[in-house]
């Protein structure tokens, strides 16, 4: 049996009729799919869906991630998403979704290296292909990767979160974004979650976050990365 159903076309656009709110989030949405990262979460998170689950694990990680892009600061903000289907499609319950974070969460580094190899692949397979001469490291330009660490505030005693040496409370990440140039902004490699009270010079955290970057970039492309950093990185082990 064939369906002889079509989907409505959605046209992004500031006025007219049929009007829906956060739909920015499509960009996200298309994104996801011309880069392939979503069938690529899909494969790679395959082993924590369960038997008859009707929700597919790779979408609910992207349905958080659309979510925190559009302002969402907790899990229950994923019903932004939910409230509009035709936007983005099924939308797990709060329940289902927790219950995934909870499962992905036990898993730990495995279920890390499962979404951070999808990212990678999505990156140098989708991404930096789609981009072509203007993608990072092209005609043999250098790839600037800046690590800095900074403040997460905290607005609760969440899991490692801590005071931090500007009297605030909260995490002290360490971040590393790929540099794309006065024509483009900041491309997010890693993220590392560290506690409040973290050094900003802690170099096991420089080397941590640098080669988590590294492993976002194409090894082709290896020798064309330099890494920038402030004075926090500035330590006999990091730079050694």
């Amino acid at each position: 049996m064939k369906t002889t159903g079509r989907k409505a076309k959605i046209v992004v656009s500031g006025d007219g009729a049929g009007i829906a709110s956060q739909a920015g989030g499509l960009l996200l949405i298309e994104a996801l799919r011309v880069t392939g990262l979503d069938q690529g979460l899909s494969r790679a998170l395959a082993r924590w869906r369960t038997p008859r689950a009707v929700h597919d694990p790779g979408k609910i990680v992207t349905d958080l991630a659309v979510m925190l892009a559009l302002g969402g600061d907790c899990l229950a903000d994923v019903a932004v998403l939910r409230s509009s289907p035709g936007l983005f499609g099924p939308v797990a319950s709060d329940p289902t979704v927790s219950r995934l974070v909870t499962t992905l969460a036990q898993a730990g580094p495995a279920a890390l290296r499962a979404i951070r190899t999808a990212r990678a692949h999505a990156r140098a397979s989708g991404a930096w292909v789609l981009a072509g001469d203007r993608a990072p490291g092209a005609g043999g330009g250098l790839i600037p990767v800046d690590l800095d660490a900074t403040i997460v505030i905290a607005h609760s005693d969440e899991e490692q979160a801590a005071p931090t040496w500007k009297r605030t409370f909260g995490h002290h990440l360490m971040t590393a974004f790929i540099d794309h140039g006065p024509g483009g902004t900041g491309e997010a490699a890693a993220l590392v979650l560290r506690p409040g009270n973290a050094g900003p010079n802690t170099a096991a955290d420089h080397i941590t976050a640098g080669r988590l970057a590294l492993n976002q970039i194409p090894t082709r492309l290896h020798k064309q990365v330099i890494i920038r950093t402030d004075s926090g990185g500035g330590t006999h082990e990091f730079l050694d």
